[in-house]
């Protein structure tokens, strides 16, 4: 039998690179004339360089889920239910944490398995919290009252932005481009914006050139940060020895101290591209990687965070990482499933540098909004 060789590409943390090697790894041992090697790019590559590109160039590509309409569009990654069982892609389905299934599904194909699921939770040094007599805030008012200790951070590049205002709009009961010439209500919209740049007067300005990743690791090399309200959680920083300190995660506040806010849905998933020569051996791959047992042990083992719901209820997953997913579980079912056809992308790269500078520094509510909006129906515009 010929030696063959599939080239990956995900992304750059211990989390998106360790768990495809580990799994390739395995794979290749099952599978002997199986080579799979993985590269990784940094995360801001990951949402914005076009998946189109990465496919001429790699067999295995880990995406995020808003690229499945220009997927579907462009035809340049294969539906893998054509190569996989109904009865594998049924257990995906019944298994999915929150929509994380759905975020993959489109046009009646399913373009990617979620392999990895997260969505924007809140985390906290612990240790901070009880030197200082603290809890941990349950409301905005709350959580405002935190902020003005200066002990509060949350990720503020543009894309984190924008996923942190859907979540306010979310929240306060409106869910963003669901209009088709509008993003937000002006009463929702103007709301949210008020509440997110208040809350911003009282934030390091260092957090606006902090990605997640950024966030946790200087709430866990420094000692000046308590709280995060809402970040896409990453359960490396809550498992012993990964960071100099640990951080534990939990469900978000409320607005209104009845429900709690509603965040944007993330996570990973793994796609095929159409230039692949051996589909069916990468399908093999991506439903091992996929599978429940995977999931639970060597997934999850070598730094990964599961997208399989069995993984997220196992008791010993739960006791490494301090219960960071059943904690965050709630938040995971409740998420919000952003736009994914053809021209969001395009939306997604230019609305979050929108609504930073409006956070960072002020301006009218009203303009911010209608440059929304003329950003989204441009994108609604876009073609192949």
């Amino acid at each position: 039998m010929n030696n063959i060789t599939l080239k990956g590409i995900t992304w750059n943390h211990s989390r998106g690179l360790l768990p495809m090697v580990a799994t390739a790894q395995r794979f290749s041992e099952l599978h002997p004339h199986v080579h799979i090697t993985w590269e990784k790019r940094s995360l801001q590559a990951f949402a914005d360089f076009s998946i189109q590109e990465l496919a001429a160039q790699f067999d295995l590509l880990v995406i995020d889920h808003p690229w499945a309409g220009f997927a579907s569009k462009t035809k340049s990654i294969i539906p893998i239910d054509d190569y996989l069982s109904p009865e594998f892609l049924k257990d995906q389905q019944v298994n999915s944490v929150g929509a994380s299934y759905e975020s993959y599904t489109y046009e009646n194909h399913q373009w990617a398995l979620p392999i990895d699921a997260a969505t924007p939770v809140a985390s906290s040094r612990p240790d901070i919290l009880k030197d200082k007599g603290l809890s941990l805030p349950k409301n905005f008012e709350e959580l405002l009252a935190l902020a003005s200790q200066g002990l509060v951070a949350f990720a503020g590049i543009p894309i984190d932005i924008l996923m942190n205002f859907y979540t306010l709009c979310c929240s306060l009961g409106e869910d963003p481009c669901q209009a088709a010439h509008e993003v937000i209500s002006q009463e929702i919209g103007v709301k949210a914006l008020t509440m997110y740049r208040e809350l911003a007067g009282n934030i390091d300005p260092a957090n606006f050139r902090r990605n997640p990743i950024q966030l946790y690791e200087a709430m866990t090399a420094t000692d000046t940060i308590a709280y995060c309200p809402f970040a896409y959680g990453y359960a490396n920083y809550a498992r012993n020895g990964y960071a100099r300190k640990l951080l534990h995660f939990h469900d978000m506040i409320s607005l209104d101290s009845k429900t709690n806010l509603r965040s944007t849905l993330g996570g990973t998933g793994l796609a095929i591209s159409s230039q692949c020569e051996h589909k069916e051996l990468a399908a093999a791959y991506a439903a091992f990687v996929g599978s429940e047992n995977c999931q639970q042990t060597l997934y999850f083992e070598s730094g990964g965070q599961p997208g399989h719901l069995s993984a997220w209820k196992n008791e010993e997953v739960n006791r490494q990482s301090h219960n960071y997913f059943s904690n965050t579980l709630p938040a995971l079912q409740r998420a919000f499933l952003r736009p994914r056809y053809h021209g969001s992308m395009f939306f997604q790269d230019h609305a979050g540098d929108v609504v930073r500078d409006y956070v960072m520094h002020g301006g009218s509510e009203h303009k911010v909004l209608a440059e929304l909006n003329k950003l989204y129906v441009e994108s609604k515009t876009l073609r192949a």
